[in-house]
């Protein structure tokens, strides 16, 4: 192997590992001798050093690893304050508009007006803090109950629930009959 497939090697095995990995372990993973390995390293290391890269290859007790140079933490630090922007699918607005409506409700209730499995959606609700678990249901199985959030009253811009748009009767009778034609399609009645 020549020198770039060495380091190049190196290069992925640290990067991929990303946590230290013992000079010997290199070494062997490359078929070289240890002194062999730890000099193309030492190569690499002095490479990045003069590129002025923004990542660098560390020594830590007889182990290496690829990690960003401590002058770049300043914009690391810019992308981690940017607020994560949570994309809602059709399945995760239609869960959270139930739950919104319908709370404290459980996931059965949830299965049951959306006829499907919700298990993924309102996990996914729970990890972007729209919803969250209001306590356990006092029947067999004590199933959990959920509710939404004050994220979620931000995220919408409302105060609470109960400022949420009111749903019209007549749509809501369009709703139900459009329901029901559906399930008389699905069992051919």
């Amino acid at each position: 192997m020549e020198q770039r497939k060495y380091e190049a090697a190196i290069e992925a095995i640290l990067f991929t590992m990303g946590k230290s990995v013992e000079l010997d372990k290199i070494a062997e993973a490359l078929g070289l001798e240890k002194e062999q390995a730890k000099a193309v390293i030492e190569g690499m290391m002095a490479d990045y050093n003069q590129e002025n890269r923004g990542i660098q290859i560390i020594e830590l007790d007889g182990a290496y690893q690829m990690c960003t140079k401590n002058e770049m933490y300043e914009y690391l630090i810019r992308i981690a304050k940017q607020p994560k922007r949570h994309v809602l699918t059709d399945v995760l607005l239609e869960t959270l508009s139930i739950i919104a409506y319908k709370q404290p409700v459980t996931k059965a209730e949830i299965e049951k007006i959306r006829g499907v499995s919700s298990d993924h959606a309102v996990n996914k609700l729970v990890e972007y803090n729209l919803v969250m678990e209001l306590g356990r249901l006092d029947a067999p199985g004590r199933p959990l109950l959920f509710g939404t959030t004050e994220d979620f009253l931000r995220s919408f811009g409302v105060q609470s629930v109960d400022e949420l748009p009111a749903l019209n009767p007549v749509q809501l009778e369009e709703f139900k009959q459009e329901a029901e034609a559906e399930m008389h399609l699905k069992l051919g009645i």
